[in-house]
């Protein structure tokens, strides 16, 4: 998949850990540890808002298209 997470490295930045971040957000550090290794399909944009708060960032800033990496077949996904 070319869209992967930067969420650690972000994380790393703030000198903030997943759990902390879980807690601050309201999300299960399950559902947290599934984005930030970019196995999840989607996610929730009350959600993206609560993670770009606390961390003080944008939405970009939390993914990263990567080029050359396969595209699996999406069509009829949005």
């Amino acid at each position: 998949m070319p869209i992967r997470t930067t969420l650690d490295e972000i994380l790393a930045k703030k000198n903030m850990t997943a759990r902390s971040l879980a807690e601050a957000i309201g999300v299960s550090e399950t559902h947290l540890s599934l984005f930030r290794s970019g196995k999840v399909r989607g996610i929730r944009f009350s959600t993206l808002a609560k993670m770009c708060k606390v961390l003080n960032c944008q939405p970009g800033d939390l993914v990263a298209y990567v080029e050359g990496d396969d595209v699996e077949d999406l069509s009829g996904e949005l």
